[in-house]
């Protein structure tokens, strides 16, 4: 046992039967996750499904297979012993986190689910001195380096070079439509939309300190305002743009972070010389937009920069006549 940590134990402190049977749970556990990555994606990526089906298959097999190895040793009894059991042991994280990443993150993850269980075994074998014991954690590492190759296989049955593309369009679409296209939506009313109020604010007053405050209260409140629209105006179940919630966040963010732009610069006290930097940050702004819409949107990048940069000018020139009148 570990000292002042009873409810762990060492690896090395394990009985044969107990190492059977924390390979029994983990094979059990690995399997459900498998599963749930399976439902997870069965909607839109039909094709990886099948593939975590299939690996869940192969776990289930080398529980049972597992399962027959201790009732012939041990007995039908197995002890109760799971990977938070063990001190050292790797960890899975919870399938809650994974629900909200992409694709290849969760394929990505699946392969290291294998080669970490892998990895253990092999090290765990090198610090037995029991040449049972060590057999038995080769062909535990050995399994699971098959699993590595089965996986393989299953991706080549069921995942083909026209599945896979197919698979990536789509997450690429998700992720404009949940992502990027809320969040340029945010990033341009945010950078557009307070220019005027800022500028006019500098102009008419010449007071950095006012401008910034002027600055950063239309950034937060523009962009809370973006946010809880862009969450209320779609559930994303029929549109197929994905969580209100992401939606919001990327909207609210971006749009505050389009605001607070240019109104950091009024930080610095030399009225002058914020103003000139706010300027330049604006034009970076403007040009960072077009060149968004040009990349995700597919908008072709002289339009873009025409409406945006156009806009932008037109809205400026508002706040700063309007300041200086």
């Amino acid at each position: 046992m570990i000292p002042g940590v009873s409810s762990r134990r060492r690896f090395s402190d394990l009985s044969e039967q107990e190492i059977l049977a924390l390979a029994i749970s983990s094979e059990e556990d690995d399997a459900q996750i498998y599963r749930n990555y399976a439902e997870r994606l069965r909607s839109d990526y039909p094709d990886t499904a099948k593939v975590f089906d299939g690996m869940a298959a192969e776990e289930d097999a080398h529980r049972r297979a597992l399962i027959d190895l201790h009732n012939s040793r041990f007995g039908d009894v197995i002890p109760l012993i799971r990977r938070e059991h063990v001190a050292g042991f790797y960890a899975r994280r919870p399938v809650w986190l994974m629900e909200n990443l992409g694709i290849e993150r969760i394929r990505d993850e699946a392969e290291a689910m294998e080669r970490d269980a892998e990895a253990f075994y092999l090290k765990a074998a090198q610090r037995t001195s029991d040449a049972a014991t060590r057999k038995f954690l080769g062909d535990l590492a050995a399994a699971e380096a098959g699993h590595q190759t089965r996986a393989e296989e299953l991706q080549a049955e069921h995942l083909g070079d026209d599945a896979r593309d197919a698979e990536d369009r789509t997450a690429k679409r998700q992720f404009v439509l949940t992502w990027v296209q809320p969040g340029l939506a945010g990033l341009m009313d945010g950078s557009v939309s307070t220019l005027a109020p800022i500028f006019a604010t500098a102009f008419a007053t010449q007071d950095t300190w006012t401008t910034f405050l002027v600055g950063l209260a239309a950034s937060v409140g523009a962009g809370i305002s973006m946010g809880f629209t862009e969450a209320a105006s779609d559930d994303g179940e029929l549109s197929g743009r994905g969580s209100p919630m992401k939606r919001g966040i990327a909207s609210g963010v971006m749009t505050t972070v389009g605001g607070l732009g240019h109104a950091l610069p009024y930080l610095i006290p030399d009225f002058w010389t914020a103003t000139i930097i706010a300027i330049i940050v604006v034009f970076v702004e403007l040009w960072a937009i077009a060149w968004i819409q040009n990349k995700f949107m597919e908008t072709p990048f002289f339009r873009a920069a025409f409406q945006v940069v156009l806009g932008g000018a037109l809205v400026f020139a508002a706040g700063v006549l309007i300041g200086s009148g």
